[in-house]
C-alpha cells in the first residue's frame, strides 16, 4: 500500500510539474525535430523619400503597390475598383486588389488558388502567369492572363472576386503574351494579343506585333480570323521592339488601342492608337509615347524609371487615370524591389488620351482622384510603415507567398506559431521547397523573426533569405558545424561575378545552447547587414556588414521579379 501511494504522489507531481511548464509558457512549440517554429515577422520601410514627403487628404503616394507588383490591370464594378499583377511562379498567383478611392488598396484574395490552376513545378521564378487583364462584364468578373509554364492564354472567371476563381478555359491555337478581353456594346467579344511579327519574319531584334480575334465565350473557341492591328509599333523606321501589353477601350466611337513599346527595362513606354473600327486599321499619335522616363536625366532625386505597360480606368464623374508599371532604382538601373505599380491622371485632348505628367519625372506625392476618401482601415502599400506577423490567425495572410505550387502541405498554423516542415528540397533547386516568403517594399528596410529548430544532421538549415533566385539571394539562417556546433551564418549566392557556387562570407558559433534564434536583415539600397540574437532581451549582434546586394537586381540577377524575404529551412541545404 506504501508502495502504491509512493508512485501515485510520483504520478501526479510529474503531472504538476508539467502542469506548471504548460502554463508558464503557453507557447511551447511542438515536434521541433521535425518543423521550425517561427514566432513573428517584422517588416518596417525606411526610404529616405518618404521621410521627406508626407501625404495629407487631397495627396497620395506613388507608388501605390510598393515592391514587386508588375503589370498592373484594373477595372470598376459595384461602385468599386479592382486591381491585379503578374506573379509569374508565385503561389497563389495573381492578387486581387480592392480600392474606392484608387490610392487605398486593400488585398482580398489571389484568383490562382489551386494547382489545377497552375503547376509551376520546375519552372524559373520568372516563368508562370505573365501580364494579367481583369474586367467585368453583366456580372461577371474575368481575367486573362498568359501561363508561359502550362496552359498558356487562358480565361478565368468570378461572380466575387473575393472568392473562388474558375478553373482555367484555354485559348489554343495562340502564340503569344499579354491577352486583353475586350466587351463591345454589340455583345460581342475580342482578344487582343502581343505575338511575333508576320509570317514570323524579324525585320530586325525585338520585332514583334499585335493581333486581335473574336471570341465565344459560350462556345469558348475562336470565331473569327486573326487580324493584324500594330506590325512592329508606332514607327517602323525607327525599328520599335517589344509591343506589348495591348488594352483596348472604346470611347466616342473611337477605339483605343494602348501598349507597351520599347522593353520592359530602361527603354520602357507607353503608346497609344487609334481607329473607327474594332479591327482597325490603328493609326498612331502623333504625340506618341504618352508615358516614358527614359530620356530623362538618371540622376535626378527619387529617380522613377521603365514606366509603361498601363491600363486605364474611366470615374464616375468623367475623369480617367492609369495604372502603370515602374522602377525605383538606387543607382545605374539597379533596382531590388522590382517593378512597382504607379498612379497618374489622364487627359483627353483632341480625340487622344495623354497620360499627366507622364514624360516628366513621375512624382512621388501627386494629387488625389476626385473620389471620396476611404475611411476604412487598410494596411499599407506605400510610403514607410510597420508590418508585423506573429501568425496568430489560423490562415496565412495574404501579403505571404511560396514559391511554385505547393503538391502537399508542409506547414502549419496554430495561432501560436508558424509552422514550417524542413523537406529534402532546398533554395539550389527549382522546386517548391520549404520558403514563405513577403516582397521587399522598399530600398531601405528592416526584415526580423524569431525561430526555433533544433538541429539533428549538418545538412540542414533554417533562416531568413532575401531572394531574387536560386543562384542569386542572400542568407543568414544556423547549420551545425564540422564539429557538431550550432553556428549562424551568412551565405551568399550570386552569377553575376561567375561565382556558381554559393558561399559562406561570415559565420560565428552560437554560445549559448537554447534554440531560439532572432535574425535580421537591415537594407539600405545596394547594400545589407545581417545580424542575430538569441534572447529577447539581449542586443542585436552584426554577423556581415554592408554585403552587396546589388547581385539581387534584375539587371544583375536576370528575370522580371523583385525581391523576397522569406522564412526557409530545408534537410538537404549544403547538399544541393
Amino acid at each position: 500500500m506504501i508502495k502504491f501511494f509512493k508512485i501515485l504522489f510520483c504520478l501526479l507531481l510529474t503531472l504538476f510539474s508539467f502542469s506548471c511548464k504548460k502554463i508558464s509558457n503557453p507557447k511551447q512549440p511542438i515536434a521541433l525535430h521535425e518543423h521550425a517554429a517561427f514566432d513573428w515577422f517584422r517588416y518596417e520601410g525606411k526610404d529616405e523619400a518618404f521621410k521627406n514627403i508626407s501625404k495629407t487628404d487631397s495627396t497620395y503616394l506613388n507608388p501605390i503597390l510598393s515592391g514587386f507588383y508588375p503589370d498592373p490591370s484594373i477595372c470598376a464594378a459595384n461602385g468599386k475598383f479592382y486591381l491585379i499583377t503578374s506573379t509569374f511562379t508565385y503561389f497563389p498567383g495573381i492578387p486581387i486588389f480592392e480600392s474606392t478611392d484608387l490610392i487605398n488598396w486593400k488585398q482580398i484574395g489571389h484568383a490562382i488558388t489551386r494547382k489545377e490552376q497552375g503547376d509551376f513545378s520546375g519552372a524559373s521564378v520568372s516563368k508562370g502567369m505573365f501580364a494579367p487583364t481583369i474586367r467585368y462584364n453583366k456580372g461577371l468578373f474575368y481575367i486573362i492572363c498568359t501561363n508561359v509554364s502550362g496552359i498558356g492564354n487562358f480565361i478565368i472567371t468570378t461572380k466575387d472576386p473575393s472568392g473562388t476563381w474558375s478553373d482555367p478555359i484555354a485559348i489554343p491555337g495562340v502564340d503569344g503574351i499579354d491577352p486583353d478581353i475586350f466587351f463591345d456594346e454589340d455583345g460581342k467579344v475580342y482578344i487582343t494579343h502581343n505575338g511575333p511579327p508576320p509570317n514570323n519574319i524579324s525585320i530586325h531584334e525585338g520585332h514583334r506585333a499585335i493581333y486581335m480575334f473574336e471570341f465565344d465565350l459560350k462556345k469558348e473557341k475562336i470565331v473569327s480570323e486573326s487580324k493584324l492591328l500594330v506590325n512592329g509599333g508606332t514607327d517602323m523606321a525607327k525599328k520599335p521592339v517589344w509591343i506589348e501589353a495591348p488594352h483596348i477601350i472604346k470611347k466616342d466611337d473611337f477605339y483605343y488601342l494602348i501598349c507597351a513599346e520599347g522593353g520592359t527595362g530602361y527603354n520602357h513606354s507607353e503608346v497609344v492608337f487609334r481607329s473607327k473600327n474594332i479591327f482597325g486599321p490603328y493609326v498612331s499619335y502623333e504625340n506618341n509615347p504618352i508615358l516614358t522616363q527614359r530620356h530623362l536625366y538618371p540622376e535626378r532625386d527619387n529617380e522613377v524609371s521603365t514606366t509603361g505597360h498601363a491600363d486605364f480606368i474611366e470615374l464616375p464623374n468623367g475623369d480617367w487615370w492609369a495604372v502603370f508599371l515602374g522602377c525605383r532604382p538606387y543607382s545605374d538601373d539597379l533596382y531590388n524591389t522590382g517593378r512597382e505599380t504607379f498612379l497618374l491622371p489622364v487627359e483627353w485632348q483632341e480625340g487622344w488620351p495623354a497620360i499627366v505628367g507622364g514624360n516628366n519625372p513621375i512624382p512621388l506625392v501627386n494629387m488625389r482622384p476626385t473620389l471620396p476618401l476611404s475611411k476604412e482601415n487598410i494596411e499599407p502599400t506605400t510610403g514607410n510603415f510597420v508590418s508585423f506577423d506573429d501568425f496568430k490567425d489560423k490562415n496565412l495572410d495574404f501579403k505571404w507567398n511560396f514559391i511554385r505550387t505547393p503538391l502537399e502541405k508542409w506547414y502549419d498554423l496554430d495561432g501560436d506559431y508558424l509552422y514550417i516542415k524542413p523537406r529534402k528540397e532546398s533554395i539550389h533547386t527549382e522546386t517548391n521547397f520549404s520558403f514563405i516568403g513577403r516582397r521587399q517594399q522598399h530600398l531601405q528596410f528592416d526584415a526580423s523573426t524569431k525561430v526555433t529548430y533544433h538541429l539533428t544532421a549538418p545538412l540542414q538549415t533554417v533562416g531568413l533569405v532575401a531572394f531574387q533566385n536560386e543562384k542569386n539571394y542572400l542568407l543568414i539562417g544556423k547549420r551545425l558545424n564540422k564539429d557538431n556546433k550550432e553556428e549562424v551564418f551568412v551565405e551568399k549566392a550570386t552569377t553575376s561575378l561567375n561565382e556558381n557556387t554559393p558561399k559562406i562570407v561570415a559565420k560565428e558559433v552560437l554560445i549559448t545552447k537554447d534554440s531560439d534564434l532572432f535574425l535580421k536583415i537591415e537594407g539600405n539600397k545596394s547594400f545589407y547587414s545581417f545580424y542575430y540574437k538569441t534572447s529577447e532581451k539581449s542586443e542585436w549582434m552584426l554577423l556581415a556588414n554592408n554585403v552587396d546586394a546589388s547581385i539581387l537586381s534584375t539587371s544583375k540577377a536576370g528575370g522580371f521579379v523583385g525581391t523576397y524575404l522569406a522564412m526557409y529551412t530545408s534537410l538537404n541545404h549544403f547538399g544541393n
